[in-house]
């Protein structure tokens, strides 16, 4: 036994245990064993001892992550959980799971580590060999659904690579923007947004994407959503065609000889059109490309205007929702607000459950799926 944490600390980093963990995403096909060993190395972005934490926020160790991620022979799970890990360098803040929760207060040693600018380089290094896996035109599995069908469904890949993109603009790096934007990355990944009109998961994090974006107060940024990625078009068409589509060429189908659904996005479009409305108060840009355009002011006045007061739950007669305007918010409901769950940690929970049985009680009878059906649901 050593006779202080330091000396626990030096064996640990003398043993290289980053790289014994690390290389589980190469020898084992395991999506278990990588989630476990994604959430060791999450746990050490944030509170690692210094020797550790150079090594893990190194280029170096970072272009390790990716060597394995890209293999062509490793399962989908080594990429998902690869960039779980860079998540956690870029936001050290972010949750990665319930089980984290639980042994966090433990942890009373070293600081949160944070990604410097090499580290950030080295990961967009490998952004053009992600933004390909996000191309969908090429698969060709279809998945069926209770509205339609998936052809194909996105994946919790693409999905886990959209997250990385939401969180690269999130830090605010000029050299990750001017990349990101470069790349069609931010284009690709609101045409995403109306591709999968059902898949909530994915909306959220376009949405912080274009609130990134706005919020930023770069010009470039707000010139590239507006003008190139052509958003408030694509939202007052998604509002003017709110059904879904039955076109074989569309990625989202509805159900042949059924009345389609409305889409999925409204409130997410909701939400994006009032954070421009907002911001054209403050913003010039945002103002006269919003007042140059009769179709949003017409859709503004008709529509999104009436939208808000029917939503607005201050105003609902009911009294319930009124009681929220006496609600302070505490730091403990403000941390709880400000978290961002794994999607791909949350679909693995909902596996173990069906795995091991927790839901199979006898009155539902429905329960006999996989654990490959179980993370298709999600997605």
């Amino acid at each position: 036994m050593y006779s202080s944490h330091a000396d626990s600390m030096q064996w640990l980093d003398d043993i290289q245990v980053l790289e014994m963990i690390v290389d589980k995403f190469s020898t084992s096909d395991s999506a278990e064993v990588h989630a476990n060993a994604a959430e060791i190395l999450c746990a050490v972005t944030r509170y690692a001892p210094p020797a550790l934490a150079a090594k893990i926020s190194s280029p170096s160790f970072v272009g390790r992550l990716f060597q394995h991620a890209f293999e062509d022979s490793r399962p989908k799970s080594v990429l998902v959980h690869s960039l779980s890990v860079c998540i956690s360098l870029l936001d050290p803040k972010r949750l990665v799971s319930a089980s984290y929760q639980a042994f966090r207060s433990q942890l009373s040693h070293g600081t949160l580590v944070t990604a410097s600018p090499e580290t950030v380089n080295g990961m967009l290094d490998s952004l053009g060999d992600l933004l390909k896996l996000l191309d969908v035109s090429s698969a060709e599995n279809v998945l069926p659904t209770t509205y339609g069908s998936l052809q194909p469904p996105l994946g919790k890949h693409r999905l886990k690579i959209v997250e990385f993109i939401s969180v690269l603009l999130s830090i605010g790096s000029e050299v990750a923007e001017t990349r990101l934007i470069q790349l069609g990355a931010i284009q690709h990944a609101i045409d995403l947004f109306f591709e999968y009109p059902f898949n909530n998961f994915l909306h959220h994090h376009v949405e912080n994407i274009i609130g990134s974006c706005l919020e930023s107060k770069q010009d470039h940024l707000i010139g590239h959503v507006l003008d190139e990625c052509k958003l408030v078009t694509r939202i007052l068409e998604a509002e003017k065609n709110s059904a879904l589509s039955s076109d074989l060429t569309k990625h989202t189908l509805s159900t042949e000889g059924r009345c389609p659904p409305r889409i999925g996005i409204v409130g997410h479009m909701t939400r994006i059109a009032n954070k421009l409305l907002q911001l054209a108060n403050t913003n010039i840009m945002v103002q006269s490309y919003l007042q140059q355009n009769s179709d949003w002011i017409e859709w503004h006045t008709s529509t999104l205007t009436k939208r808000n007061a029917l939503e607005n739950v201050y105003q609902w007669a009911c009294g319930r929702p009124t009681s929220l305007q006496d609600r302070g918010r505490d730091s403990d409901d403000e941390d709880f607000r400000d978290r961002d769950y794994d999607v791909a940690a949350l679909a693995s929970n909902l596996s173990q459950a069906f795995k091991y049985g927790i839901y199979s009680n006898d009155d539902i009878d429905e329960v006999s799926f996989s654990k490959k059906n179980v993370s298709n649901l999600v997605y």
